[in-house]
């Protein structure tokens, strides 16, 4: 399995940075699938394939990953429709 290019650091700090929104965070489960999370993912928020992947490596390697920034009203749908999913987020403000 290859190495995320994504590190967990650099997402942290990406989260500060982008301090004009919020962030919708995806967070570990023992049970979906990689395959079922990577496809809940690309289907609901619209990102790669790759990007998802990586996400998912996160979310099992260190409990947590934030998936997407933007506004509450934005990430509001992205968040219900994965919950909806069974998989657990929050948007942190």
């Amino acid at each position: 399995m290859e190495k995320p290019l994504i590190s967990p650091e650099s997402q942290d700090q990406a989260a500060v940075l982008d301090d004009s929104g919020c962030s919708l965070v995806l967070h570990n489960d023992d049970v979906h699938t990689f395959d079922y999370v990577i496809k809940a993912l690309v289907d609901i928020c619209r990102i790669s394939s790759s990007q998802a992947e990586q996400c998912a490596i996160l979310v099992h390697c260190h409990g947590k990953c934030t998936i997407k920034h933007g506004s509450e009203d934005t990430l509001m749908p992205m968040h219900t429709a994965l919950l909806d999913k069974q998989l657990t987020t929050e948007i942190v403000k």
